[in-house]
């Protein structure tokens, strides 16, 4: 699979997933961006379309390899909800599959106590 297609798919089942999943004031739609190199994730309310709350590994300066990073950047962002008042949200993996850094993002929010 040439890499058009393989982002055109990921793309597919991202707006498949986004059918279902909304972010609301109450319980905010978690978002997880996956680059080769960093990962990014944010809070969003969808109904205001407002960013909540972010965090990335670009702003911090941890060691370790890329789960590592995802699994900080998850508490990291676990952190700053809780400033928002935010103690739940629903997960959006953003069309990729459950797995390494994008299960990490979410590990590392609920060790921070975002019930997902």
């Amino acid at each position: 699979m040439d890499a058009t297609r393989k982002r055109e798919a990921r793309i597919r089942r991202h707006r498949r997933v986004r059918k279902h999943v909304n972010g609301r004031p109450e319980l905010p739609r978690l978002a997880v961006y996956r680059s080769n190199r960093h990962i990014y994730a944010q809070l969003i309310d969808d109904r205001a379309a407002r960013t909540l709350a972010a965090a990335s590994d670009r702003e911090m300066d941890a060691g370790g390899n890329k789960t590592q990073r995802a699994k900080a950047v998850g508490a990291l962002l676990a952190s700053r909800a809780k400033d928002a008042g935010i103690s739940r949200a629903v997960f959006d993996r953003g069309g990729r599959q459950y797995h390494g850094r994008v299960a990490a993002v979410a590990e590392g929010a609920r060790e921070g106590g975002i019930q997902i």
